[in-house]
C-alpha cells in the first residue's frame, strides 16, 4: 500500500496517543471486516474539548486518521468536533488509497461516540443537544 509522506508521518509519530484516566468521554468504534478499533478518549472544559487522545489497533491509515482526527478537534467546541467529517481528515493527510478511506470514517465515528457518551453520562441526550431535536 503506498501511503503519502504525510499518512507516514502520522503513523510513524502519532500524535496524542494513549489513555486519558477518569475522562468525560469515551468512544469505541471499529471494523469487524479489516479489524482496525479505535478508542477515543476526551475531556472538556465548557463547551470545549480540553484533551483528546487516542488508542488504536490497526493499520497504518488507521493509526494516521486517528492521530489527524484529536489534532483537528482538540481545543474546538463540541459542536465543531462533532461536525469533524472524513473528507476533513482525508484531505488534512492529502489523500488516502482508496480501500483506506473507511479508516477516516471510522474516526469521525470515533470522535463522535466520545461526545455522545460525554452527554450520556451527564444524563443529557445528546440527539437533543447536538441536533436540536426534542
Amino acid at each position: 500500500m503506498d501511503y503519502n509522506e504525510k499518512v507516514m508521518d502520522h503513523f510513524l509519530n502519532p500524535r496524542n496517543t494513549g489513555r486519558i484516566e477518569n475522562p468525560d468521554g469515551v468512544g469505541e468504534v471499529g471494523n469487524p471486516k479489516c479489524g482496525d478499533v479505535m478508542k477515543i478518549y476526551i475531556n472538556v472544559k465548557g463547551n470545549t474539548i480540553s484533551e483528546i487522545t487516542f488508542e488504536t489497533f490497526g493499520c497504518a491509515a488507521a493509526i494516521a486518521t486517528s492521530s489527524v482526527a484529536t489534532e483537528l478537534v482538540e481545543g474546538k467546541s463540541i459542536q465543531q468536533a462533532f461536525n469533524l467529517r472524513n473528507k476533513d481528515i482525508i484531505d488534512y493527510l492529502g489523500g488516502l488509497p482508496v480501500a483506506k478511506l473507511h479508516c477516516s470514517v471510522l474516526a469521525e465515528q470515533g470522535i463522535k461516540a466520545a461526545i455522545s457518551d460525554f452527554y450520556k453520562k451527564q444524563g443529557i441526550d445528546p440527539e437533543v443537544v447536538l441536533f436540536n431535536t426534542k
